[in-house]
């Protein structure tokens, strides 16, 4: 116990010293969005329309660091603003599967191709969602409310009587950044702190008790792999970040890269805890037709990329977290602290 304890730490720490300075400069990226691009905001372009406000939902989602549970009081207000059940659909899968914080660890920790796989296929199947929703689901679309305007910094007006010319002149540079860094540490990253040193821990365990390729013989690389991976990432709950080591242990013990990144969509997209409230936000039809979209790009965007990895001879275990060599140990030992 003692030695599997002692491997176990080893390996998370690992991970963490290799992922610690990509966090920190997602979080940065993180505050600095909010100061730019909000929720609120964003709602404004959410509005009539089957096709335009769906891509323009899926594209604004893939920055924005929320994960699965921290999107729906967003995606509520999305709704409650008058955005349409496709655009709030979209919204709803290419936010948790994606995000500043998260590309920055899987550029650490996993492979560029990977690293740029992940969002594309957010976008792809947040894109199919939200189309499947405003076609096949009966509604007619609210209009779109005007965006809230209140300040950002310190909400010291609502933007209605205040011009934005004027209301910039309000605030300087460095309050706007100490607001955008406060916003990060007491939101992006309180919010996912416990999960992503959870998913440190689980994928050091991973690490330990796995030995050599088992996993990789196990699971092995095709269909089968991939709705094992469905089976388990669709009802847990784990943020985007927080499933990035854990991804990254699994490729190391053999698993495909394409399975791995079944696992990075489904896990953060969904949770049997938020079920209740999607069908309280989209409805059930919708909720239906979000959840099989999901499973359905998942699956063959684990397909797409393991079939791109067999095309060009290379090997995700080979090349995985060559990013952190970039960055010396002392940055790295720095970022941890």
């Amino acid at each position: 116990m003692t030695e599997f304890l002692l491997h176990t730490l080893t390996g998370a720490g690992e991970l963490f010293l290799e992922s610690s300075v990509y966090v920190l400069f997602g979080l940065a990226v993180a505050g600095a969005l909010r100061m730019v691009l909000s929720p609120e905001r964003v709602a404004g372009h959410l509005g009539k329309g089957r096709i335009l406000p769906v891509l323009k939902a899926s594209l604004f989602g893939i920055p924005l660091p929320l994960c699965s549970c921290g999107v729906l009081p967003a995606a509520s207000a999305l709704r409650r603003q008058g955005a349409g059940k496709g655009p709030v659909a979209a919204f709803l899968i290419s936010t948790p599967e994606s995000g500043v914080d998260s590309i920055a660890v899987s550029w650490a920790l996993l492979d560029p191709v990977l690293t740029v796989a992940r969002p594309l296929a957010a976008f792809l199947t947040a894109t199919a969602a939200g189309l499947a929703v405003s076609f096949l689901d009966k509604e007619t679309n609210n209009e779109a409310a005007p965006p809230d305007k209140t300040c950002l910094v310190d909400g010291c007006c609502d933007g209605e009587d205040c011009p934005p010319e004027e209301h910039s002149r309000h605030h300087s540079i460095k309050e706007k950044i100490r607001a955008g860094l406060v916003f990060a540490k007491n939101e992006v990253w309180a919010d996912m702190a416990g999960w992503f040193f959870a998913g440190l821990l689980l994928a050091g365990a991973v690490m330990a008790l796995v030995p050599g390729n088992l996993a990789g013989a196990m699971l092995g690389d095709g269909l089968g792999a991939y709705l094992l991976m469905l089976a388990a990432g669709v009802p847990a709950y784990i943020c985007a970040t927080a499933s990035t080591p854990l991804a990254a242990a699994l490729i190391l013990k053999g698993v495909s890269p394409g399975a791995a990144l079944v696992f990075l969509l489904a896990g953060p997209a969904t949770n049997a805890a938020s079920l209740a409230v999607l069908r309280h936000i989209l409805g059930g039809r919708a909720t239906a037709l979000y959840l099989a979209s999901i499973m359905l790009f998942s699956v063959l965007s684990g397909w797409a990329v393991d079939a791109l990895y067999g095309y060009l001879g290379g090997n995700a275990r080979a090349v995985l977290g060559t990013a952190g060599e970039l960055v010396p140990l002392w940055a790295k030992l720095l970022g941890a602290l």
